[in-house]
């Protein structure tokens, strides 16, 4: 059941939802134990209703769902950093089965559903396109872009290498392309996924199976390494990978989400000291929804941003538990469910 919206709150008709690996991560009980979920997140659809005191979005328009709705209150968005708000919002309502039990929406939208409850916050109004693809930003897409273009602040003429070409690596490649990078380096084991970055922007690939993927980048770096490297995948041997794979003075990002259990790696001190540089964990990509969200579907409109690549199949909400399968094996970038 899902209850008319409140104060602060709107219902949404979802069109698409992405299966992303955060997804599977809470089916698991890799991000909390607040079972039953009401999984699915990465969403577009249409505002069906309002609840009282909401005028950015209204019913009718066309909104890309976040789990970013900032608060404007706290001493992050005090500061005007609105992108580190620790207070975001989501629906106070909840949404339940048919008996009652009461449902946990993942990141705050549950939208493997027809329709959904959210903070009004969430739902960042953006130009008409396919639901399929520009619902893609609302999470793995928009993490990537975002470490790669925000967190990064990668430049024109840098040199960069990204850790992990799944979903969220090659969205790191084609943000790293946008932001006018000479080189683009792709790492991972798996040689389709290396076929992957390459289409979107990677100048060169490594096959960390092959070679050593830190003597590599070097090579193809003049022998300094990179200006910025992307960690993707969330394991601490491939961060160490990063650390010592970039230049002096350059920047590791860590986008990649790790599970609970993992520690950071044993890098000696005076590495980590003589290096300089920096080392940035990249929540979402220190994106800001209603800024980023807008501007980077009117590039996706315009033919320079691929959003449409990182669409593998579409599929019914009944095909959820194959898509998981898919994406444990690599065989898909994204399976998204078309309602």
């Amino acid at each position: 059941m899902v209850p008319d919206p409140g104060p602060g709150e709107a219902l949404v008709d979802i069109e698409a939802c992405g299966v992303c690996h955060t997804d599977l991560h809470y089916r698991e009980g890799g991000i909390s134990d607040d079972f039953p979920f009401l999984l699915g997140h990465e969403a577009a659809g249409r505002v069906a209703a309002v609840g009282e005191g909401v005028t950015d979005v209204a019913p009718g328009d066309f909104v890309v769902l976040n789990w970013r709705a900032v608060c404007g209150e706290c001493r992050a968005c005090r500061k005007g950093k609105l992108q580190y708000c620790f207070a975001t919002h989501n629906a106070t309502q909840k949404m339940t089965l048919t008996d009652g039990t009461v449902l946990s929406p993942a990141l705050g939208i549950g939208a493997f559903a027809e329709r959904t409850l959210v903070a009004a916050g969430q739902c960042t109004k953006v130009p008409d396109a396919d639901p399929a693809v520009v619902g893609l930003l609302g999470c793995g897409v928009m993490a990537g872009a975002g470490a790669a273009m925000l967190t990064g602040d990668i430049g024109r003429g840098d040199t960069v290498a990204v850790f992990g070409c799944g979903g969220v690596g090659d969205a790191a490649i084609a943000g790293a392309k946008l932001a006018g990078a000479r080189t683009i380096i792709g790492v991972d084991l798996d040689d389709r996924k290396l076929e992957w970055a390459r289409t979107f922007g990677a100048t060169h690939t490594v096959n960390a199976g092959d070679q050593d993927p830190v003597e590599a980048v070097r090579e193809l770096t003049d022998g300094f390494g990179a200006d910025v490297c992307i960690e993707a995948v969330g394991n601490p041997a491939v961060l160490e990978q990063a650390f010592f794979a970039r230049d002096l003075a350059g920047t590791v990002v860590q986008v990649g989400v790790p599970t609970p259990d993992m520690r950071f790696p044993d890098i000696p001190m005076i590495e980590f000291f003589g290096r300089g540089g920096a080392l940035k964990p990249s929540w979402y990509g220190d994106c800001l929804p209603s800024r980023d969200f807008p501007l980077l579907v009117d590039l996706y409109l315009q033919g320079r941003f691929p959003l449409d690549q990182f669409v593998s199949e579409r599929i019914g909400l009944e095909q959820v538990e194959e898509a998981f399968h898919k994406m444990e094996r690599g065989e898909v970038l994204r399976s998204v469910v078309v309602l």
